[in-house]
């Protein structure tokens, strides 16, 4: 396999959930490795000397080694663009910025509610408590943002883009623990969660 990605053993990272939607739809080849970051193995010796920040996702070819999803992912869509091969960003440049914008924000922002609603209350349905009132404005952020964006249930841009499967995953926190959500924004939720790459993520949370 060209391509080794490195993700955490439980499969919750949203970020490494990210980067290995981005190698499948782009029908690249590749190996998944998996580092326990609750026992500390991201720390040791033996992934930290190549991954240098000590996080996953980590994306291996040959001796080059990458970490940061969204440098992943935009490392991608340039070395394997679009006719050849499945465009993950919009071809317009300002949708495309748009795009952007949104993976960052969702990783940047919103902290309350991904403390509160973690994403082993997405995949495993952990117990969680009802959101705190700063969670609660957390929240109504993601909505009111979220509500102009998603216009149906399908794409934010006409085709796919990594943005919605990114978007997607921040407003199934909610979703998926029946915290209040427009009906709309549930439903895009259930068409991104559908997608075959997010599928084969998922089946890796599966026994055998």
């Amino acid at each position: 396999m060209p391509f080794q990605l490195y993700v955490d053993s439980l499969y919750t990272s949203p970020y490494a959930l990210s980067a290995f939607v981005a190698l499948t739809e782009k029908g690249l080849p590749f190996s998944v490795k998996t580092v326990d970051l609750g026992s500390g193995e991201q720390r040791l010796a033996g992934y930290a000397d190549r991954a240098l920040t000590g996080r996953v996702p980590a994306l291996v070819e040959g001796d080059f080694v990458l970490t940061e999803s969204s440098a992943i992912t935009e490392y991608l869509e340039e070395s394997f663009p679009a006719p050849e091969y499945v465009r993950l960003y919009p071809a317009d440049r300002r949708q495309r910025a748009q795009a952007r914008q949104i993976q960052a924000w969702v990783r940047s922002d919103l902290v309350p509610v991904r403390l509160e609603r973690d994403t082993e209350t997405v995949f495993f349905k952990k117990p969680c408590a009802p959101l705190t009132d700063t969670a609660q404005q957390a929240a109504a952020k993601l909505v009111h943002v979220a509500g102009h964006l998603v216009q149906g249930p399908q794409n934010l841009f006409g085709d796919w883009s990594l943005a919605d499967t990114d978007l997607a995953i921040m407003l199934s926190r909610l979703v998926r623990n029946g915290d209040a959500v427009p009906q709309k924004l549930q439903e895009y939720v259930d068409f991104q969660w559908q997608r075959p790459s997010l599928q084969a993520w998922l089946a890796r949370h599966q026994p055998g």
